[in-house]
């Protein structure tokens, strides 16, 4: 059981759910942490990589162990009226956004301060040292990697695996984790397609940037449905389209966000590059007048958990299940430890575990109501198929119950962590 008794977490919990910060910018978030870190006898390590907070309990000889949560939110408008629901807003590229937890990151962040506190509390059944590592900008693709590039390991030291979860859209007390590739590396990019604009009656003086990036982005579906097999896999996503202010104003210019998912570095490959030869060649087909530019924002490889490692969590994570099987069920849980099939989305915690060159285990917390998932096979859920009233990750209604989601998590956590701690 977390040292912070349930009241307590659901306290924190509302709390940085009424209070989402976008990527880079969880100064609130990060201060919270570090206040409650110091509390409980940790050496707290700020700043890094922006906005990333280390707490590090050095307890005896023996192994290292990372836990790991992410802080960010989402521009999103909260739409799931519960009363502690979101109303901030927060400076953009765009303006002014509404913001909101809406991928779950205030569920992470208070179960690993439950689990930091329990293990500061009970020192004297483990022994080695305890990194707890709040993470940026995870929504960004670049948190991790900022992090890692300001030293982190230089500056609280190298572990021996890393360790986390993510809340998802399975039942309150049902636990996912998926030995090897898990989930998706990520890709995304800014294109920017390049007109010659002019007044809107006369097209033919013109270059359309606008009738490019429509014939683009028709062609850039077709990468996934002609290009890719049937054995493999890859999702190529255009999520917005910028161009012009007014009807009749032909624009200069076009601009594309695309993402990209993908399990298989070769795919990965394939697919930049045939967006890369398709958006010149549409370029080209229209007369652009200058080449189009083709920006990455972020990209990191698949989400791998270490097999090994993984059966050896998974183990733990078992027994801690079974041995909350009637708190759980008493909630309305189900209690259950289960293997689903790596999902496209995606994560750049491998990033920490790569850098370090260790094992990485993540695993998935089941956080809604398992009366809705009544007659459905949780085994077969993903984000697009989740029975009527499961809001997916991203979404402006996802919201997770509290409890016992929160008091599970914390626990995981811990026993994870106890299990490579000496």
């Amino acid at each position: 059981m977390s040292a912070l008794t349930a009241d307590e977490l659901t306290a924190i919990y509302t709390d940085l759910h009424a209070h989402p910060e976008l990527a880079f910018a969880e100064h609130r978030t990060a201060e919270i942490v570090a206040d409650r870190l110091r509390a409980s006898g940790f050496t707290v390590h700020e700043g890094i990589g922006g906005t990333g907070v280390v707490g590090v309990l050095a307890n005896g000889e023996g192994p290292t162990v990372l836990l790991r949560a992410d802080m960010d939110g989402l521009p999103v408008a909260e739409r799931t009226g519960l009363p502690y629901a979101s109303t901030d807003t927060a400076t953009t590229a765009d303006g002014e956004s509404p913001t909101m937890h809406a991928c779950g990151h205030d569920v992470h962040v208070t179960c690993l301060l439950g689990a930091a506190a329990d293990l500061a509390g009970r020192r004297a059944e483990w022994a080695g040292t305890l990194q707890v590592l709040f993470q940026p900008a995870e929504e960004a693709g670049a948190g991790a990697r900022a992090m890692v590039d300001d030293g982190l390991y230089e500056r609280v030291g190298t572990p021996d695996v890393v360790l986390g979860q993510h809340v998802m859209p399975l039942p309150v007390g049902t636990v996912n984790l998926t030995p090897g590739t898990a989930m998706a590396a990520a890709d995304s990019l800014r294109i920017v397609l390049h007109g010659s604009g002019g007044h809107g009656s006369s097209p033919e003086g013109t270059v359309d940037p606008v009738l490019m990036a429509a014939a683009t982005i028709q062609r850039l579906q077709g990468i996934v449905s002609r290009e890719i097999g049937a054995r493999e896999a890859a999702v190529v996503t255009v999520g917005s389209v910028r161009a012009g202010t007014q009807a009749n104003i032909i624009p200069d210019r076009a601009e594309l966000l695309v993402n990209v998912r993908t399990f298989d570095e070769r795919v990965r490959d394939r697919v930049l590059a045939a967006i890369r030869r398709i958006v010149d060649a549409e370029a080209a087909a229209s007369g652009a007048p200058h080449p189009p530019e083709v920006e990455s924002i972020s990209g990191f490889g698949a989400m791998v958990n270490d097999p090994d490692a993984s059966a050896r969590t998974r183990a733990v994570l078992e027994r801690l299940v079974e041995d909350r099987r009637a708190t759980i069920e008493a909630a309305g849980g189900r209690p259950v430890v289960i293997e689903l099939p790596p999902v496209a989305g995606s994560e750049d915690v491998g990033e920490l575990a790569t850098a370090a060159g260790v094992p990485l285990v993540y695993w998935n917390l089941g956080g809604f109501d398992a009366a809705l998932f009544e007659g459905f096979d949780a085994a077969g859920a993903s984000m697009g198929n989740l029975p009527e009233g499961v809001a997916p990750n991203h979404s402006p209604f996802f919201a997770p119950v509290p409890e016992p989601t929160l008091e599970l998590g914390a626990d995981l956590l811990v026993a994870a962590a106890r299990e490579w701690l000496a």
